[in-house]
């Protein structure tokens, strides 16, 4: 096994919580992070050089939707995605595993891959692990991931058991087609919701050995206990020198939590997607800025944010954006959910560097109001 692209800088000495750098031919991710989603090769609603201000480090694409559109080949044609998207960080792929299971009834999972309709089309279509990791090298991506299947809950132990199992055979074919090894490659680590299926998989994965592990199938319909149950038991089996990455999770206390239990990495659609609904993060909980109570606020959405939206707009200027469905709604709003984010997971990489991370976590949660 090569030297792991991740070092671990300090831990919690009140909880898992770790502080750590990541490295990727892009060059050094400060983790704990959060990966804003361009699922399509781009953030919605805003522009690279937004991200960056926002303080993004690197962000997230998808093999599925990219292999539909506009093409791996496309993309490779451009120079890579960095280049077709004229973004300079570093960026992680999903290997569309995710996607094929939210579409499971035009798709079909053998032990070859998963050949499923396209969405926009219903043209037929094929994933494999090779493809894949084919597709992925295509893009240029510098963290890629193994393709697995995702599994539903509720699941029995006999299904979950021959899902996983699955998962870690096309797990070793990705690594077998793994070929620009400047490239990082994350396996994913599933078994439902059965802690001994969990620590098994994590074996398993090291065994075949890669650049990071994810922990994934969570957030598929478990309560949210249980989602933090599977994260720290899968969190605590982990290589403690390798990246920890958390798929598709979540809320502002989803990542306080998830760091809580050891996780280095994060993503989800929640700021954006909110930022469209008219949702905003503040410090003091989530507001919709579509209520009425906003369309005299002179003030801005955070008094304690210092993003573009809050130096320059108003409560009830951004009111009246969403009303009158102005597409600058989406932009000044999305700038403000992503800022939000990213500046959270500072504060957090702050708290642990100072070990002071639970005072932090008991202070965030004393911050909240409920609307």
């Amino acid at each position: 096994m090569e030297q792991s692209p991740f070092t671990l800088l300090k831990t919690s000495s009140e909880c898992a919580a770790r502080r750590g750098q990541l490295r990727t031919r892009q060059g050094v991710i400060e983790t704990p992070v959060f990966m804003p989603v361009g699922t399509q090769g781009t953030v919605k609603a805003v522009t690279p050089e937004n991200l960056i201000d926002a303080g993004a480090q690197i962000i997230l694409g998808n093999t599925y939707h990219l292999f539909i559109r506009p093409g791996h080949k496309r993309v490779e044609s451009f120079g890579g995605l960095h280049k077709f998207m004229n973004w300079k960080g570093s960026i992680l792929t999903d290997s569309g595993g995710f996607q094929i299971f939210s579409l499971k009834k035009l798709a079909k999972i053998t032990e070859e891959g998963a050949a499923f309709r396209s969405h926009l089309d219903g043209s037929k279509l094929f994933l494999s692990p090779e493809i894949a990791i084919e597709v992925q090298q295509s893009l240029g991506s510098d963290i890629m991931m193994c393709l697995d299947t995702c599994i539903p809950c509720p699941s029995t132990r006999m299904e979950t058991v021959h899902s996983t199992d699955l998962t870690t055979r096309w797990a070793a074919r990705c690594r077998e087609a793994h070929t620009k090894r400047d490239r990082l490659l994350f396996g994913i680590v599933q078994g439902g919701m059965f802690p001994d299926l969990r620590k098994a998989h994590v074996e398993a994965l090291q065994e075949i050995g890669f650049d990071g592990y994810a922990v994934g199938g969570l957030s598929v319909g478990e309560e949210k206990q249980m989602m933090l149950d599977m994260t720290e038991e899968t969190a605590s089996h982990m290589p403690a020198n390798f990246s920890r990455y958390l798929m598709g999770v979540g809320t502002p206390a989803d990542l306080v939590e998830g760091v809580w239990r050891g996780i280095d990495m994060f993503d989800c659609v929640m700021p954006t997607r909110n930022a469209r609904n008219g949702s905003l993060f503040t410090r003091k909980g989530k507001i919709s800025i579509k209520n009425a109570r906003f369309q005299d606020d002179q003030g801005p959405v955070d008094e304690s944010c210092d993003c573009y939206t809050c130096r320059n707009y108003s409560r009830g200027y951004l009111r009246h954006l969403f009303q009158a469905r102005e597409i600058l709604s989406s932009h000044l709003n999305t700038i403000h959910n992503l800022h939000f984010y990213l500046h959270l997971m500072a504060d957090i990489r702050r708290a642990i560097e100072e070990d002071r991370f639970a005072d932090f976590r008991k202070d965030f949660y004393s911050a909240l109001e409920t609307e």
